[in-house]
């Protein structure tokens, strides 16, 4: 039996739902007086969706009026429907221009991020940069028009909260050939600056030891100097950390950015295979303070503080950082000892001369948005640092009175303005005084417990003779950056970057002794570094191409020791130029592609012409470096799925670089050396996963790398085609993350995260040289990291707690020329920020 209708139902009135957004760009007038500005918008849509009138309802001024209705008609819509048949409408729309931290990029403004049951539009697809915070929406109603009737029903804004986009995302989406990590979560975690560098793909780092051991960096196949390290854009051995960027406390960076193989002329630098600049200054609104706290295995302990304060009214602002490690690192090492016999047997010991401790701290102040400047920042800073030495470059000779140490003092003055509507000042300049320190006056010789074995004829473990060398080094540099915006989509900028270093020293075993210091020779080097760049924004920003032209210079004035034993004036001169470019397009709004090439130079370093006053000596007639650098990168990036977000890129690069400048030698002794041509041919592939509530974040890169001896002439000619020894070829790292919210409290956090990495095996000599049963092989490498933290946030506090298992499974861990690395090591964490 059929049943009867009911009552005809009302229309079904579906709203208006946003598909394309296209993102305002904030006024420059208003970005230089600091303004900001609420705009309200009524839009009127078509029966396609399309915007056909924007109409200010309450002018703003400043040029936000416009900015807004100028981006509200590129939007498209899925037009408002009645019983499913599309129509007109008009709709209200609320745009907040609102400034972001004074250290973000005010240029544009993203769309928020919508969901339907909140605000009744469809998720905004991105463009090309990313979402910005939205403000809590209210309840609204699309106005159907009849025909060309005007709409008799109340229209309710839609709150659309619009920022810069942040500096890290800037970076990300430029044509720049570059990798950002974001380091809230690794600040957490206790691990150091070369354990979290070394999970990126295309990244390796290799320690000789525990903690302050010496670190070396490889990107894309180039290593140590032929990578630059840069920290606020001043060189790292300037910005009183020390020389190593391993030393560099995490919980004192904000960001890391990783340059591969292109240098962008802003870090005036002669880099060869890249740059990595560590960013500390992301956001200075405010009052806030921070530390943290590590102990771990091994009795190791690690402090880092900071504090900032700006005084909003006249813009002071005051900053001050500082940081403490100490260990002794007797983790147990594998070694070979003479039983009571004399025969070797294999034995399990801990280091007993291998101790670290440094410390170190800084002071900022200075003024911020002001009218006659937008930072003018003194910084003064100082650190010290003391290692012992145990044993040789190849752990085969024991030390046991062999000390080392390293203290610097300096100050900084950056000054940033802005110049009518177009021109960017950037500068920055200063001056560092550093002193290495080297003694070995030890009388005995030791074994692998760390016992006195017999007296030698002489003091001096590490050559047959007494050193007691200090060398003191001054640097006086500066780095200029103009930039000019010729027009919206245009831009030229220029960078010049001096810097002067001279040496003084002396060796006091030698002049006690009455014999010829060769510390004591007049040394000063000269380097000059500049650029031009022409950026190019095309296709509604979809295409960004950046070409540069740079020279270098390099001037070496030094007294040189003859075989004689006296003193003569030395100079070289070399200037050279460099060109490169970068492109970047978006296929999509989810797909990029980038492409990058570099003719790179490097000149030699002060500590590679003139040695280092510890274990390397001076070569003055080293060349310059140079390299051809090619970069092909596509990028997918998916941030909001049904199925959660997923990233993930591929890349390769090749490498064709000459004259390389290797440390080489044997025992305490080394110089370096131009001796190779070398060719790096290379891939990565990363992906990503992070689930709808963000629950649990999946993530893995794999890196191969075919790097290889191309020279037939020098002093490695025969191993012409053979892979470089020392550099492992394959590298894979994977890290899952699962993390619960609202555990015991609202907005705290409990997650669980764990890293694995796999070193594939690699020769530490030449491959072809030896016997096959007499190679020495370092071995397959699988190590496994575990993090639990728990975080509690009230207010502007949070506080956090971390246990830390590095090397989990307690392998035997190795990098180059066979230094065993520590074994397990447990930590815990605490971090408070206030």
């Amino acid at each position: 039996m059929q049943q009867e209708a009911g009552p005809a139902a009302p229309p079904a009135l579906e709203p208006p739902k946003l598909l394309e957004f296209f993102a305002a760009t904030y006024p420059a007038e208003a970005e230089r007086a600091r303004l900001e500005a609420t705009v309200l918008l009524r839009l009127t849509l078509d029966a396609r969706g399309q915007v056909t009138e924007a109409e200010v309802l309450a002018p703003a001024g400043h040029g936000f009026d416009e900015a807004a209705r100028e981006a509200a008609l590129r939007f498209r819509f899925e037009p408002a429907k009645r019983n499913g048949t599309p129509m007109p409408s008009r709709i209200a729309y609320s745009y907040e221009f609102r400034l972001p931290t004074a250290e973000a990029s005010v240029q544009t403004v993203a769309p928020p991020r919508h969901t339907e049951a909140s605000a009744g539009v469809a998720p905004a697809p991105e463009r090309t940069e990313p979402a910005a915070q939205a403000a809590p929406e209210p309840a609204r109603t699309a106005v159907p028009a009849e025909g060309s009737a005007a709409p008799a029903s109340t229209e309710e804004a839609i709150e659309v909260t619009v920022e810069g986009e942040s500096e890290a995302e800037r970076r990300r989406q430029s044509a720049e050939a570059v990798q950002v990590i974001e380091t809230e979560n690794l600040q957490r975690e206790a691990v150091d600056l070369g354990q979290a560098l070394a999970r990126t793909q295309g990244i390796n780092v290799q320690r000789a030891g525990g903690l302050g051991s010496r670190a070396r960096f490889s990107l894309a196949g180039l290593t140590d100097e032929q990578v630059r390290f840069f920290i606020d854009g001043v060189p790292l051995e300037l910005a009183g950390f020390g020389p190593d960027f391993a030393s560099v406390p995490v919980n004192l960076i904000q960001r890391v950015e990783l340059y591969q193989g292109v240098v962008p002329i802003r870090f005036g630098a002669d880099a060869l295979g890249g740059a990595v600049q560590l960013v500390t200054i992301d956001d200075i609104q405010g009052t806030r303070a921070s530390a943290s706290y590590e102990l771990g295995s091994f009795d190791t302990h690690r402090l880092t503080v900071s504090g900032r304060h700006l005084v909003e009214s006249r813009g002071l602002f005051v900053r001050a950082s500082g940081f403490f490690d100490s260990s002794p690192n007797d983790y147990l090492i594998d070694v070979t000892v003479d039983d009571s016999q004399g025969r070797p047997v294999p034995a399990t010991l801990p280091r007993f001369h291998d101790a670290y401790r440094a410390l170190g701290g800084g002071v900022e102040a200075g003024f911020v948005d002001r009218p006659w400047a937008r930072r003018l920042l003194l910084r003064a800073f100082a650190s010290d640092a003391a290692k012992e030495i145990q044993h040789d470059t190849a752990m085969k000779a024991k030390y046991g009175e062999v000390d080392s140490g390293n203290t610097s003092a300096g100050a900084t003055l950056r000054y940033e303005h802005t110049f009518g509507a177009s021109l960017l000042v950037d500068a920055v300049g200063g001056y560092v005084a550093r002193e290495a320190r080297f003694a070995d006056l030890g009388r005995c010789a030791y074994d692998w417990y760390g016992r006195c074995i017999r007296e030698l004829p002489q003091q001096g473990e590490t050559e047959s003779r007494a050193i007691d060398r200090s060398v003191n080094q001054g640097t006086g540099f500066a780095r200029l950056n103009l930039a000019w915006n010729l027009a919206t989509d245009h831009a030229l900028r220029f960078s010049l970057a001096p810097t002067l270093v001279t040496r003084t020293g002396e060796d006091r075993q030698l002049r006690a002794r009455g014999e010829l210091d060769p510390l004591s020779g007049k040394r000063a080097i000269s380097t000059l570094v500049g650029g031009a760049e022409y950026e190019l924004d095309a296709f509604d920003g979809r295409l960004e191409n950046i070409a540069f032209l740079k020279l270098y210079g390099q001037l070496l004035r030094v007294d040189r020791l003859l075989p004689s034993n006296t003193f003569v004036p030395f100079n070289k001169d070399t200037f050279e130029p460099g060109f490169g470019d970068s492109l970047r397009f978006r296929l999509s709004r989810q797909l990029s592609a980038k492409a990058s090439y570099e003719w790179a130079t490097r000149l030699p370093r002060a500590d590679e012409l003139l040695g280092d006053g510890i274990l390397t000596g001076e070569n003055l007639d080293l060349e310059r470096e140079t390299s051809h650098n090619v970069n092909l990168e596509l990028t997918l990036d998916l941030p909001e799925t049904r199925a959660g977000a997923f990233r993930g890129s591929v890349a390769g690069f090749g490498r064709l670089a000459d004259q390389l400048i290797i440390r080489l030698g044997e025992q305490g002794y080394f110089t370096y050396q131009n001796v190779i041509t070398a060719r790096a041919l290379g891939t990565t592939g990363a992906a990503g996963w992070t689930s709808p509530e963000g629950l649990l974040s999946l993530d893995g890169n794999v890196t191969w790398l075919d790097l290889r001896n191309v020279s037939s002439d020098g002093p490695f000619g025969d191993f012409e085609g053979q892979r470089i020894p020392n550099q492992p070829h394959v590298l894979g790292n994977g890290s899952a993350r699962l993390q619960l919210d609202d555990v015991l409290s609202p907005r705290d956090a409990l997650s669980l995260t764990w890293h694995t990495r796999y070193v594939h095996s690699f020769f530490r000599a030449w491959e072809k040289l030896g016997r096959e049963d007499t190679k020495t092989v370092i071995s397959s490498q699988f190590l496994h990291s575990l993090a639990l933290t728990y975080v509690i946030r009230s207010g502007p506090t949070t506080l956090s707690w971390t246990l830390d298992a590095q090397n989990l499974t307690d392998a035997r861990a190795f990098d180059f020329y066979g230094v065993q690395r520590p074994g397990r090591t447990l930590s815990a964490k605490v971090v408070a920020e206030l």
